[in-house]
């Protein structure tokens, strides 16, 4: 044995034989620093083991952790009309658009979907934040109309996970007619008499909380998200003086009336399935591994889809879309 066969032989096969180890697996905690590994993470729901700290989690994983098993089926959106505007900053809109969609690997900033949890039926839509900041655009409205349409034809509650900095710039006049749009869409709901449960989520601005996030039947908000219109250091530069301490939070508008409920996203699950049993008027849920459907619980077919609620007085008299 020599320096050749001790030295650089196992130096050559240690630099051809590394493993690949990937970068993701370690998190840093925004609000405390800590380094968090991934599937501790994930399996907390992307808050934060040492300080409860709610991070970014994507419209998929949520609703993965949502429904039933992490069964759900997408709801099909219109396409809208692609640059309508043929619009140019730094990067044309269609290269912004492409770059969002391989980084995120959606196709726009809003996911819709049906369901459900603890075995009561919804219709759920969430925003990605890591979609162009959520930005609310002509996607979204069509999204947004898409599932409230589907909500009122299946007689389903909705649910809306709000995340934005407001409305897509790039669009101009069309993102802002998508605040009347939701609107109008939200009334069908209340004119059929299902329940609107809004969950507004770091951070939620601009247009977005001027219409549809704020129109709930119940407004619950995930600890410590950023809620407003314009943002804090606008104001502050506006009426150059110092602003409350966590103002604009959601715990501050909880104590301010703004809200209903302020809920750990690690609960929100069993409070949602608490709250839309009793607002559709159905008996307690069975907490707990839930057996699979049975035939009396069931149309002939088996489709999840046909369940049908208990008997709701509002939802009798209301006009129904054949």
């Amino acid at each position: 044995m020599n320096w050749i066969t001790n030295y650089v032989r196992p130096r050559i096969n240690s630099i051809f034989s590394r493993r690949e180890i990937p970068e993701n697996l370690w998190s840093k905690c925004d609000s405390c620093g800590t380094m968090l590994f991934h599937r501790e993470i994930s399996d907390n729901l992307n808050v934060c083991t040492n300080c409860g700290h709610h991070m970014n989690i994507t419209p998929r994983d949520r609703f993965h952790a949502l429904f039933d098993g992490g069964v759900f089926s997408e709801i099909s959106v219109p396409e809208p009309v692609n640059d309508p505007l043929h619009f140019r900053d730094q990067k044309r809109y269609p290269e912004r658009m492409r770059a969002a969609q391989k980084a995120t690997g959606e196709k726009e900033a809003m996911l819709v979907a049906r369901g459900e949890i603890g075995r009561t039926p919804i219709v759920a839509a969430a925003q990605d934040f890591t979609f162009m900041a959520g930005s609310m655009g002509m996607y979204v409205g069509n999204a947004i109309i898409a599932g409230i349409e589907e909500a009122v034809r299946l007689g389903r509650p909705f649910v809306l996970f709000s995340a934005a900095g407001g409305a897509r710039m790039q669009e101009g006049i069309l993102s802002l007619m998508q605040m009347p749009r939701s609107t109008v869409a939200i009334q069908m709901l209340r004119e059929a008499g299902l329940p609107y449960i809004v969950v507004l989520t770091h951070p939620t601005t601009g247009g977005v909380t001027a219409s549809y996030a704020m129109l709930g039947d119940v407004q619950i908000a995930e600890p410590g998200s950023l809620i407003c219109f314009a943002g804090p250091r606008v104001i502050e530069q506006t009426i150059r003086e110092k602003l409350p301490e966590g103002f604009q939070r959601a715990e501050y508008l909880l104590e301010h009336g703004m809200l209903d409920r302020v809920t750990d996203r690690r609960e929100l699950r069993e409070e949602l399935i608490v709250i839309l049993r009793m607002l559709m008027q159905l008996p307690p849920a069975t907490w707990g591994d839930l057996p699979p459907p049975g035939p009396e619980e069931l149309p002939e077919d088996g489709a999840a889809d046909q369940v049908q609620a208990a008997p709701n007085p509002a939802l009798e008299d209301a006009p129904r879309k054949e």
